[in-house]
């Protein structure tokens, strides 16, 4: 390759984006310093969000544990992706554990609980939600339900209560 060559690949696109594509998201740091960012969903349980898709129907979002417990017992109408960044998890339905810098595939329909056990001080995942998690009990009743507009109902209350503003969680909004 030439150098003429070499620097056209350096060269930025010259054109407008699409007139009603959103703008990009940049959130850094991810995990955040300031600490009112995480919303409480119950004590010891937090959640940061990252992207709330009222438009795709899904969130991302950090999960942080700082106690062990069960978490929830909960079903998945569509895929979710997990990253985990640090700690540990583990469902007990399953045999394996999400240990730090493992990813975790959820298929459609998968039913399970969320666990931190009581030697894990600290537990951090991103996960990619689509669609709902359907809370259920052992026998599979639904008992309640999370989608990416109760996530944003959540995070509205949460920064409206503690001083940020209810509009705070409108950055995260795509």
């Amino acid at each position: 390759m030439d150098d003429a060559a070499i620097a056209k690949k350096w060269e930025p696109y010259r054109h407008p984006q699409p007139k009603d594509s959103p703008p990009e998201l940049v959130i850094a740091p991810a995990i955040p310093t300031d600490e009112r960012v995480w919303v409480p969903l119950e004590p010891n349980v937090d959640f940061r969000p990252l992207l709330l898709s009222a438009s795709a129907g899904y969130w991302t979002n950090l999960l942080r544990v700082r106690k062990s417990g069960v978490l929830s017992r909960h079903r998945h109408p569509q895929p979710v992706h997990g990253f985990v960044l640090k700690g540990e998890w583990r469902y007990l339905e399953h045999d394996w554990i999400a240990r730090e810098g493992g990813y975790v595939y959820e298929a459609p329909g998968e039913t399970h609980t969320l666990v931190v056990d009581a030697h894990v001080p600290e537990m951090i995942t991103f996960f990619q939600v689509n669609g709902a998690m359907i809370y259920v009990d052992p026998d599979g009743k639904n008992t309640g339900y999370d989608d990416v507009f109760t996530r944003i109902d959540k995070c509205r209350a949460h920064y409206a209560a503690i001083g940020l503003g209810a509009d705070y969680v409108d950055r995260f909004i795509r």
